[in-house]
């Protein structure tokens, strides 16, 4: 449940890999912040076609190393504006894959095959979520919330966490 990740040949973990490599590995981007204490994010931003990609790290829980939390990639409208903010992320870092199974573009079935049933159905959106105990005594929770158009994965957001 939602623990890898990989921009085409890179490839990081959730809670281990740094906002910093991944800029370094793509070689652009600006490391945003945004909120203070528990509601504090630093993210990247970057954009290719119709793509657009946050790769996030929680002001608390990625610490002061700002680790990835998180990942967001969604297709856009044909029209929808341009941010500035948002790095051009080259084509060798595509596609975006979640747990070496989820990309964009997979459909409903698909998903579902892979990853088995979902916590949570819905027309246009489909949550598999995990919540336990390691044997260390932390607390883990890890998630993806996954949006479907006409039957195809157009936004899939994961992620995962652990507390003590």
């Amino acid at each position: 449940m939602a623990t890898r990740f990989s921009l085409g040949a890179f490839a990081g973990r959730f809670e281990e890999t740094r906002l910093g490599a991944v800029r370094e590995a793509v070689g652009e981007g600006t490391i945003r912040h945004q909120g203070d204490a528990g509601d504090s994010i630093y993210w990247l931003c970057y954009r290719r076609a119709q793509h657009r990609l946050w790769v996030v790290s929680s002001g608390e829980m990625g610490g002061p190393d700002h680790l990835v939390t998180e990942i967001v990639e969604e297709l856009t409208e044909k029209d929808a504006g341009v941010s500035a903010d948002c790095a051009i992320i080259p084509e060798k870092f595509s596609p975006v894959v979640l747990d070496s199974k989820l990309h964009l573009g997979m459909s409903r079935q698909e998903v579902i095959t892979a990853l088995g049933p979902p916590s949570k159905l819905e027309a246009a959106q489909i949550v598999y979520s995990h919540e336990g105990k390691l044997a260390d005594g932390f607390d883990e929770t890890a998630w993806l919330i996954l949006g479907f158009g006409e039957d195809k994965l157009v936004s899939m957001r994961g992620g995962k966490t652990t507390t003590n």
